[in-house]
């Protein structure tokens, strides 16, 4: 690891102490911990972008919660070994930074904050923070995971925006995230962009002739026709083309790191945390060109007839749920409703929903509601 990286011996503890593993890191450990946790394995029934059962098709190879974050701590990790970052660190954040999202993609996390207004609101990465702290009951000496100072923090300031004003004290809001943070922000969204775009043309609700308007991928496709045989099917190309892309925006995203690194005077994890700028980022140009991307798929995928559809229904049964507990919160199973006396019942309504995953969503909504 180089001078920048957050190194294990250096951590910030955890809130409970305990004695250190012989074996493992501090952030080896936080891993670990965060992969057998219950809140990651619901993630694999939790929809990504477009949900399993499309229009009534049941698509298997639509990504999903968890497929999605094993991609993004694939590609960090990888990105992390040429920047010479903390990797294990970089894993954690990439594994635990999805956990706080409730049932049904970004448009579940619209609605359960819609229904919190006043109540404090719902954001997915607070939810994620609460999970690891409070609501994940693994061990008996203390709630939570007892996860290291660097990990909870990255989860509260996981986005290049975030809300310095939401963020607890106790986590330094003057201070920028690290680097290793920042690496799995920037790679999150690449990762998204490239897989929404693999899952938007298998299932057809996207095509080939559609995406030849959008620079970012003709410039990929022309590439990849051109080293391929005349004979390669459509959908190999597209696999060369996707990797094509997700090869171009790595590459530049290290390149561009390691030039702002420079140019700031960027030598020291201190230097890290008291800059103001966003240090892993691409380059303007091809930045400019991935938010031309994003736009063309939010207008042509993310509100495409189909998922418009299946997403109203599920926000539907969100907000079905939502007032049936708030109504009748002696239907809250027990370690959930003996938190509301502390809480509050739109909170403890709130973290169960959260909870659940897709299809836990519809059987419940199903057996309370008809």
């Amino acid at each position: 690891m180089g001078p920048l990286a957050q190194q294990d011996a250096s951590s910030r503890g955890r809130e409970h102490l305990h004695d250190p593993d012989p074996e493992r890191g501090e952030f080896a450990r936080d891993r670990d911990r965060i992969v057998h946790s219950r809140a990651f394995r619901r993630m694999q029934h939790k929809t990504q972008v477009l949900a399993g059962d499309l229009d009534g098709g049941v698509q298997d190879h639509v990504r999903n919660r968890l497929t999605h974050t094993l991609e993004v701590a694939q590609v960090a990790r990888s990105v992390a070994r040429r920047l010479a970052l903390n990797e294990d660190l970089v894993e954690c954040v990439a594994l635990v930074h999805d956990v706080g999202h409730p049932p049904f993609g970004h448009q579940g996390e619209v609605m359960l904050a819609d229904l919190l207004v006043g109540q404090g609101g719902f954001e997915h990465n607070r939810q994620g923070l609460r999970i690891v702290e409070e609501l994940e009951i693994r061990y008996p000496e203390f709630p939570g995971l007892n996860l290291t100072y660097e990990v909870r923090e990255s989860i509260i300031k996981h986005s290049a925006h975030y809300d310095r004003t939401r963020v607890p004290a106790r986590f330094r809001p003057e201070e920028a995230p690290l680097l290793e943070a920042q690496l799995v922000d920037e790679v999150d969204s690449v990762v998204y962009d490239c897989h929404d775009l693999d899952d938007g043309l298998r299932t057809g609700l996207i095509t080939l002739e559609q995406l030849q308007e959008v620079d970012l991928w003709r410039g990929a496709w022309d590439e990849a026709v051109d080293a391929s045989p005349r004979a390669t099917s459509p959908g190999l190309l597209i696999d060369r083309t996707l990797r094509r892309l997700l090869d171009s925006l790595t590459a530049n995203l290290t390149a561009q790191t390691r030039s702002n690194l420079q140019t700031l005077g960027i030598h020291s994890l201190e230097g890290v945390r008291a800059s103001q700028d966003q240090l892993v980022r691409l380059g303007t140009a091809t930045r400019e060109a991935k938010e031309r991307l994003e736009a063309w798929l939010f207008a042509n995928l993310y509100r495409h007839w189909r998922v418009n559809r299946t997403f109203h229904k599920a926000k539907r049964i969100l907000a079905d749920l939502f007032a049936f507990y708030r109504a009748h919160p002696d239907t809250l199973p027990p370690d959930h409703a003996q938190r509301i006396e502390s809480k509050g019942v739109e909170r403890v309504v709130a973290d169960y929903i959260a909870g659940m995953t897709d299809r836990f969503a519809v059987e419940e909504h199903r057996r309370l509601l008809g």
